[in-house]
């Protein structure tokens, strides 16, 4: 009556086993069978703890009163927005709760509960006392960290005391708060205790999995995180944890994806967090503790690849079954263990995601910040949005009474007591914390921009500071003062077809999942610079000359500087070269995936000669050149013998996103190709690394110097297509250098007779040849009417930046064009 056994709970058991516990038994019943490891134990009842909060007393000044009616008449009148009465008024409630003497019937049947599991186990056997609300986990209210967890718990007497904190966490100030918000009724809330066996994560591995993009609402990716240790410290944002995105669609056949994509791995992304501490069992009268993690693991990941699989392979079968249970596409969010003993993988925990769940795709809202300002700091973004605010560095939750409507907040860390000043916050920025944090999903679902990791906001931001919070892209910026921003609505509904391919010219690989949203035809330009300065950051050379330059370092202070850099960038990797490769890798993989199956054309890269000394190293190989703009660029590096090595860890990155990812919608371009016999060796180049035709690979040519078009037919024989660089082919028609002087930039621009004249016979000799003609070059996106202008001539596809599609789209539709 008050306990049952979790195999033998189903989801519709929520009324009386809260939606955690039901979602538990679930699991074990439907996806155990399937090879998914989910840990047993027993529940206590929502009838229960009816029946506690019934017969439970409490002693008042006056008179002595049942629990239920202590309980209503303290919240009676509750403003949420007046934080100390909230506090005082919760404080009180579970005081009450705890101290109340537990009906002795409801005490025999816990203790007979966890009698059976030790004789399942051992004896005194450890167990997780988790809460589960029977409101929780509903479409539109998730209740994340609204009531407490209890680890390492052993024994009859220490059960009892922990089932008993439970219920009394069913009103701590942020659950008082968040029910009131969401207009639950407090007494109709009921709250199930789980006890379920500990995994032994704290010698092991702890992590949290979501079956979307968190950030964008991205369907087809799973997104794992993990740290050493118990996974509290990842919710409690005290480490960032390390992360893994794994290209769902490929999983869901891999049983019968038998000869040639046996071997798929596709794990688009791996970055590893700062895991210095971790939290694991204490020896004293405390259940846990925090302690270092040594260097070496924190310079490694946490799982295997194989492991990342298993992991995603889990979470596609659990999100498949809540998707027939729910009638309804069902995103979720799940916890995760390793034991430490064993090795084994567990899910501990699986609940629905609730707000990217809910987002309506069919409109997109673009925040565009009109202005530049002094950046203090920068994270890890969450959300897509711009705020400004005064900020309020608060380091402690008792002084969160102080903070004030509309304010930035600043901080170490958030857990769920701070909800109460979140939900008014205008921002929220944090030292600590990764994306799976308490204060990145706590801002996810209050739809509010947030970052967390900065590391040094509250020692940057001055108190009364205003700012302005901008999350719109991988990174998120704090700036000084108010900077002006707008907002743009479009409904993808309103906006016609084009009978020219709408592509998108992408930058950076974390704003790709986003973009993805837009109406496109997939992607005609991802530079490959973005991810190597961004993501890398080091001369690929110095890498590939890592072990020369080590002995070089010990007489060389400059070098030793160049050392120290690519060790720490590095960490985890031996093979130097094999980060390199990794690194572009995942970041081309994640475009990839994001528009797969659509067409995605690479730039390999095509860095200046002064852009690549701006990486580590760069001062090292590269040479001084008057003019780099027609320097030492493009095809010309790559088959030089002081670069075709660097050259062929890209040709290696692109083999890995096509052959071992799966992702064979990625294509290549060559830039800056200024004769035929550079065209060709290029291509042997490939052939001989390994990227051969013969795979189906598609490779064309960037078209941005007159003689692209006046050897257009030569050019085709040695490519599949073209793709105008209109800002190149502008600058070397007219003789204007791009980056050169502003008393010569405003002479004339890509609407030039003399370009247009070009790109019109370059567009007709690839029709002519049947070859693939598109653009991605600046001109379309500034001037409308050069987008009328090559739609006219036939162009086979525009590749526009994602700012400009909508509006382009529109106009084209418009024309018919």
């Amino acid at each position: 009556m008050y306990t049952k056994k979790i195999a033998d709970l189903r989801i519709n058991d929520v009324p009386e086993a809260g939606g955690k516990n039901a979602s538990l038994g679930e699991m074990i019943s439907a996806l155990k069978p399937l090879g998914v490891n989910v840990p047993d134990g027993f529940i206590t009842t929502a009838t229960a703890f009816r029946y506690f909060i019934k017969e439970g007393k409490v002693k008042t000044k006056n008179k002595t009163v049942a629990l239920g009616d202590f309980i209503k008449n303290t919240l009676s009148g509750l403003d949420t927005k007046n934080i100390s009465d909230l506090a005082k008024r919760g404080k009180l409630i579970r005081e009450a709760i705890k101290s109340a003497k537990m009906p002795e019937d409801l005490a025999k049947e816990i203790v007979a509960g966890y009698k059976e599991m030790e004789k399942q186990y051992f004896k005194n056997v450890d167990v997780a006392v988790r809460s589960s609300a029977t409101a929780e986990d509903l479409p539109g209210a998730s209740f994340a960290g609204q009531q407490e967890t209890y680890l390492n718990i052993r024994g009859e007497k220490m059960l009892l005391d922990a089932v008993q904190r439970c219920f009394a966490s069913l009103f701590t100030n942020r659950a008082i708060s968040y029910r009131q918000d969401k207009g639950f009724d407090h007494l109709s809330v009921a709250l199930s205790a789980g006890i379920q066996k500990m995994i032994r994560s704290d010698i092991g591995v702890s992590g949290v999995m979501f079956t979307l993009d968190t950030e964008s609402g991205f369907k087809d990716t799973v997104l794992i995180n993990g740290v050493w240790g118990l996974g509290e410290m990842i919710v409690q944002g005290e480490v960032i944890p390390d992360e893994f995105l794994v290209y769902k669609p490929f999983l869901q056949d891999a049983d019968e994806r038998r000869q040639r994509d046996a071997d798929l791995v596709p794990i688009i992304s791996k970055k590893i967090g700062k895991k210095d501490r971790k939290m694991i069992y204490a020896k004293g009268s405390k259940p846990t503790e925090v302690v270092k993690v040594s260097l070496d693991d924190q310079h490694k990941f946490v799982i295997s690849d194989k492991e990342i699989l298993i992991l995603a392979k889990w979470g596609k079968l659990i999100e498949g079954h809540y998707s027939k249970v729910h009638n309804c596409w069902t995103p979720m969010d799940i916890e995760w263990a390793k034991d430490g003993q064993t090795n084994k993988l567990y899910i501990v925990q699986a609940r629905p995601e609730t707000v990217m769940a809910q987002k309506d795709f069919s409109k997109i809202k673009e925040y565009k910040r009109k202005e530049e300002g002094k950046m203090i700091i920068k994270g890890a973004s969450v959300g897509s949005q711009i705020a400004t605010g005064r900020a309020h560095i608060i380091m402690d939750v008792k002084d969160i009474t102080k903070f004030k409507k509309g304010e930035v907040l600043v901080t170490d860390m958030t857990d769920p007591d701070w909800e109460p000043i979140m939900k008014i916050a205008s921002a929220i920025v944090t030292d600590k914390g990764g994306r799976t944090s308490h204060a990145a999903i706590v801002s996810r679902e209050l739809g509010i921009p947030c970052i967390v990791g900065s590391e040094t906001a509250t020692e940057k931001i001055k108190n009364g500071q205003i700012l302005t919070v901008d999350t719109t892209g991988s990174e998120g910026y704090v700036f000084d003062g108010a900077l002006k921003f707008e907002i743009v609505e479009h409904n993808i509904k309103d906006i016609g077809k084009t009978k020219v391919k709408i592509s998108m010219n992408i930058g950076t690989p974390d704003t790709a999942f986003e973009k993805s949203f837009i109406p496109n035809e997939g992607v005609g330009l991802a530079r490959e610079e973005f991810i190597i300065a961004s993501d890398i950051g080091i001369h690929p050379n110095a890498l590939i000359d890592y072990k020369k330059l080590k002995l070089q370092s010990k007489k060389s202070k400059e070098i030793k500087k160049i050392i120290d850099v690519i060790d720490e960038r590095t960490a985890g990797y031996a093979d130097k070269k094999q980060f390199y490769v990794d690194k572009l890798a995942y970041g081309i993989g994640k475009i990839g995936a994001a528009f797969f199956p659509k067409k995605v054309i690479v730039r390999f890269s095509d860095f200046k000669t002064n852009e690549y000394r701006q990486l580590v190293g760069g001062d090292l190989y590269e040479p001084h050149e008057e003019n780099p703009m027609i320097g030492w660029r493009g095809a010309s590096r790559y088959y030089h013998s002081s670069f075709a090595e660097a050259f062929s860890l890209e040709v290696k990155a692109i083999k890995k996103v096509r052959e071992e990812m799966g992702l064979t919608n990625v294509e290549v371009m060559i830039p800056m190709c200024r004769t035929i016999e550079e065209g060709k060796r290029v291509m042997e180049l490939l052939e001989k690394n390994g990227l051969s035709r013969s795979s189906g690979i598609k490779v064309y040519v960037m078209c941005e110097i007159p003689t692209n078009v006046i050897l257009a037919d030569e050019f085709l024989d040695v490519f599949d297509g073209m793709s105008i660089g209109s800002n190149d082919l502008t600058q070397f028609t007219l003789g204007i250098d791009r980056d050169g002087n502003e008393r010569i930039r405003s002479i004339s621009n890509e609407n030039d007779e003399s370009v247009k004249k070009l790109i019109s016979l370059v567009i007709k000799r690839c029709k002519i040849r049947g070859k693939y003609i598109g653009i991605c070059g600046q001109a379309p996106s500034d001037y409308p009417e050069f987008a009328e202008f090559i739609a006219r001539e036939g162009i086979e596809a525009m590749s526009l930046n994602p700012d400009s599609v909508i509006k382009t789209m529109m106009m084209l539709s418009k024309k018919n064009l």
